[in-house]
């Protein structure tokens, strides 16, 4: 049940804010909730792919017991509720901070992705590193041409790093407890605390990814 009861505390801080005069979240909920569905089914289908194949699995002593195509139901909500929070997160930056730029060129996004497209391939023995480097240039190819200056601008950085905060706790306790247990042979071994390596690559890809969907339907839906 611990797991499950995390998902409710990510949750429920940004659903309390949402009507924040200033930020009124509550208008971008379609936007958010398409982004949820069009980048969670990637990212659900990959842990069901994962789980599979055995790069991780689940201690039951922290769950319900109850599954969604052979997942945990709370690894299920991790994909709609941090993406909730983290996308109000990014809302938040945008309401209250001013905006600058960062110098980052399109030969920038170009470059990371080559870096790591290389290093998915020098590690492609350890599947999950293999997979999460792959995916994290593929993220910066794709936000580098339909991006629209978001690797640009200020707010994403620093609503990425605003995140990586709860992203510690919350990952922290998945992992120190542990709810999420990793296959030795699939990671490289290198934690932060008790957190693998990867699972900083997976947390920025998968929110850039949010991130770049929702700002494509954030001028076209929204209350």
């Amino acid at each position: 049940m611990r797991y499950f009861w995390l998902n409710i505390l990510i949750l429920a801080g940004p659903v309390i804010l949402s009507f924040d005069q200033k930020v009124s979240y509550y208008k971008r909920w379609p936007a958010v909730f398409l982004s949820i569905l069009v980048v969670g089914l990637f990212y659900v289908g990959w842990d069901i792919y994962a789980a599979r194949r055995g790069d991780w699995g689940f201690n039951s002593k922290y769950l319900m017991g109850k599954s969604v195509f052979g997942l945990p139901l709370e690894e299920v909500l991790f994909f709609l509720t941090v993406p909730f929070s983290c996308i109000f997160i990014y809302e938040c930056v945008r309401a209250y901070l001013p905006e600058t730029i960062v110098f980052f060129p399109p030969a920038a996004a170009v470059f990371f992705a080559v870096l790591f497209g290389i290093s998915a391939y020098i590690f492609r023995g350890r599947n999950y590193t293999c997979l999460v480097f792959s995916v994290s240039g593929i993220f910066f190819l794709l936000a580098g041409w339909f991006g629209g200056g978001m690797l640009s601008s200020s707010h994403f950085w620093i609503a990425i790093f605003i995140s990586y905060l709860p992203f510690i706790v919350t990952n922290g306790i998945l992992t120190g407890l542990p709810v999420v247990i990793y296959n030795s042979r699939a990671i490289l071994g290198i934690r932060i605390t008790s957190i693998p390596l990867e699972d900083f690559f997976y947390s920025f890809s998968m929110l850039g990814f949010y991130f770049l969907v929702f700002l494509l339907f954030r001028p076209w839906v929204s209350f």
